[in-house]
């Protein structure tokens, strides 16, 4: 539904649901484009949330050791949910299991219902009459807000917060989600500053 408030087609909304398979991504992109953003910059702010399932695939290559054939087909298959399955069993044939049933389940389950939403929506017409250009957003909140759960990553997501809505009014739509992203360097970099050093002492 949201990407039908963004002005998406049933059949765009089902090949970017089928292709991008990545529920951050895909909102980042539409919330983008809803707003009137250029679809370079929306694409590139969807790129950069989706890169984290790259340092995703560099463990879980260790732990699956799938043949080179599989791998490229694998890796489309590779997000919080099956990592999560995958990390959590004792043997290479269970995260094998694990990975391959949670990956087919959910990405069944997703189209499916990427589908029925998309249907739905054109079925009652002017989605923005009804407010679902905030499910969005509101979507991505829940599943981001259980994830933080250290002060650093509340950190992170505040300042990324600050920055995202304090560049809204300024850049162009899709730009200020980038410009987030400084969020964490800013972080690290502040609490690297902050660690005293230790003095080195030489031999008495």
């Amino acid at each position: 539904m949201t990407s039908a408030g963004s002005g998406l087609s049933l059949l765009q909304t089902c090949v970017l649901s089928l292709l991008v398979f990545t529920g951050a991504s895909q909102f980042a992109l539409v919330g983008a484009l809803a707003a009137g953003g250029n679809p370079f910059t929306a694409a590139a702010g969807a790129f950069f949330l989706g890169t984290r399932n790259a340092f995703y695939g560099l463990r879980l290559s260790q732990l699956l050791a799938l043949p080179k054939a599989i791998r490229p087909f694998a890796a489309h298959w590779v997000i919080d949910e099956t990592t999560a399955v995958a990390l959590a069993q004792p043997s290479r044939r269970a995260v094998r299991i694990g990975f391959t049933v949670t990956g087919v389940t959910l990405y069944v389950l997703w189209n499916l219902t990427t589908f029925l939403g998309a249907l739905g929506a054109e079925a009652i017409g002017d989605t923005a009459a009804w407010g679902l250009d905030a499910a969005g957003p509101a979507v991505f909140l829940a599943l981001l807000a259980p994830m933080l759960k250290s002060a650093t990553e509340r950190a992170t997501a505040g300042i990324a917060v600050l920055l995202g809505l304090g560049l809204l009014p300024v850049l162009p739509a899709g730009v200020p989600v980038l410009a987030a992203a400084l969020a964490a360097p800013a972080v690290l970099w502040a609490q690297g500053g902050a660690r005293p050093h230790r003095r080195r002492e030489g031999p008495r």
